[in-house]
């Protein structure tokens, strides 16, 4: 297990900064904090049925984060969203559904979310041994020319039947699609809940007008605009949400500068409820998620030369922020050992995912 020691190291010259952060814009006296009792403090109140609730506990008892209120959560559907090709080649033993499945367990995750074919083709032998979690839409790149268009790709009684907990699914909020996907996605969220399942949803933002390219900002991950994707997701009744970590602010203000009809904003969302700190941007994401009464976890972003520091630094202000947790994939499995083994590629995916959850784990990171 990585000590404060270690992951103090990992952090370099943003330890200080993220570990000692004080005073964040909005206080933690009002949020919802992650609980050992979580489902029942965030839950207990609700219309979720005790099937959901029976399915909620599995999902936040399970793994090595399990009983804290804190979530590991390895996500595989970049075979679809990517293509199996881009996501696999640096690490081929993973077009085996199996393996994917083994190294959510031996990463001692919470669950394993994937698609319909991933883990329909081992249910029988793992949904007992790990939560399911399926991801029941998708946008493929196989059309010509390419489409941001996430479209179902089977049925809540499909995931029920395998023995899932909890279906997952994604909106592209701000897309020419967007309404369409909210409609098709609140129903099956309400589908879910009558048939005893969790919901996760994916809030990203797709339009090319929150691309600032003069000024090198991406607006997709500015927090302003993610905080009202998250708002909405709450507001379709996702269980959790999914989100990436912001990067910026002034999403709002940015497309208002070139079209004033766009979106509401209030000037005080920058003046008295966001700083530039990364965990005042973090917060106002989790504040959007009911203050934290529904989980926020932060998606583990692309892999690359520096994943364990990334991953733990996105962690830190995740948990620092009042969130609950990261959902982990490409850094976990496109990971291979040193000497290139792709036999042991388990294992060093298992180690990436372990040193996130350590963050978790340590006492002396607190909320904020």
């Amino acid at each position: 297990m990585s000590d404060i020691t270690e992951i103090t190291k990992l952090l370099g010259k943003d330890a200080e900064s993220l570990l000692n952060f004080k005073n964040p814009k909005i206080s933690k006296d009002l949020l919802h904090v992650p609980h050992k009792d979580w489902v029942y403090r965030a839950f207990g109140d609700s219309d979720r049925s005790p099937r959901v609730l029976a399915s909620l506990e599995r999902l936040y008892g399970t793994g090595r984060l399990g009983g804290s209120g804190y979530l590991s959560i390895l996500p595989v559907d970049q075979g679809i969203e990517h293509s199996a090709g881009a996501s696999f080649a640096k690490n081929k033993v993973f077009f085996d559904p199996e393996n994917i499945i083994k190294l959510a367990i031996e990463g001692g995750c919470n669950a394993v979310c994937s698609t319909f074919g991933v883990l329909g083709a081992h249910a029988r032998k793992y949904a007992h041994k790990i939560p399911f979690m399926v991801k029941i839409n998708h946008n493929q790149l196989l059309s010509y020319p390419n489409q941001f268009d996430e479209v179902p790709f089977g049925t809540v009684k499909q995931a029920s039947d395998m023995g899932a907990v909890a279906i997952g699914a994604t909106i592209y909020f701000g897309s020419p699609e967007s309404n369409r996907q909210i409609q098709e996605v609140s129903k099956l969220f309400a589908e879910a809940h009558e048939h005893g399942l969790a919901t996760v949803l994916w809030c990203y933002l797709r339009n090319s007008a929150f691309n600032d390219k003069d000024g090198k900002k991406d607006y997709h991950v500015s927090a302003d605009l993610t905080g009202q994707a998250n708002h909405l997701g709450v507001t379709i009744q996702a269980d959790i949400i999914k989100q990436k970590l912001p990067e910026n602010n002034g999403g709002y203000t940015y497309v208002q500068s070139k079209d004033k009809s766009f979106g509401k904003i209030d000037k005080r969302v920058y003046s008295e409820l966001t700083s530039e700190h990364p965990i005042d941007l973090a917060r106002y994401q989790v504040a959007n998620c009911y203050l934290g009464r529904f989980g926020l976890i932060n998606s583990g972003g692309a892999s690359g030369d520096n994943d364990f520091a990334e991953a733990v630094r996105t962690a830190v202000i995740n948990k620092r922020a009042g969130g609950q947790g990261l959902i982990s994939g490409r850094k976990a499995f496109q990971r291979l050992p040193d000497d290139g083994d792709i036999n042991g590629a388990i294992d060093e995916g298992a180690k990436l995912l372990n040193v996130i959850q350590d963050v978790y784990k340590a006492k002396e990171i607190t909320v904020a």
